[in-house]
């Protein structure tokens, strides 16, 4: 006599299948923060100051990307590589220099009275740019941010400023103070 093959009962496969489906969709965390996280500034009133304040030439970092992706920072032709370093020093000004921007003195907690300076980062881009130059120029410009504000935590605490509590954070943002001006985008290299 032939022996009968075992027959299993597969009425509940479904009934297991959709609920495991249900256990991964729901326990799954889909990761959607991309992009670069921005504080906008406030809507401009319709009417603005007549006596708003200038900012000098030698204040300004002018940060521009055209079409080709190529960078211009002050007139000069830069690699991207580049920019980190020469932000840093624009932003230091350590020797002084009356091209880079100037400094005045503020009184900052756990720092005293020292000299901060004034300078603005200044970005525009073509309307060509392409989004990974134009997301490049961004990280250089953090990094440029990160790496100042790291080192004078370091300096007058022994840690990065990440490891810092509010208040020394506070602190070191006033004393390296990065201010980035982003203008809308133009079609500066023509074309497109």
């Amino acid at each position: 006599m032939a022996r009968k093959t075992p027959e299993l009962n597969a009425s509940s496969m479904a009934d297991i299948a959709f609920l495991l489906l249900i256990f991964f969709l729901v326990s799954t965390t889909m990761d959607i923060d991309t992009g670069i996280y921005k504080k906008l500034p406030p809507i401009p009133e319709d009417e603005t100051p007549e006596n708003e304040p200038k900012v000098k030439q030698r204040n300004v970092l002018a940060i521009l990307v055209n079409r080709n992706n190529e960078l211009l920072v002050n007139g000069e032709l830069l690699d991207i590589s580049q920019l980190r370093e020469k932000t840093k020093e624009f932003i230091l000004n350590p020797k002084n220099d009356k091209n880079l921007p100037e400094k005045n003195v503020k009184t900052i907690p756990y720092f005293g009275d020292v000299m901060v300076s004034k300078g603005l980062v200044s970005l525009q881009n073509d309307r060509g740019t392409s989004y990974e130059t134009y997301i490049r120029v961004q990280d250089e410009l953090a990094a440029a941010s990160r790496e100042l504000k790291d080192e004078k935590a370091m300096l007058k605490w022994g840690k990065k400023f990440r490891d810092l509590n509010d208040d020394q954070q506070a602190a070191v943002k006033k004393y390296v103070p990065m201010q980035i001006s982003e203008a809308e985008p133009k079609n500066v290299g023509g074309g497109r």
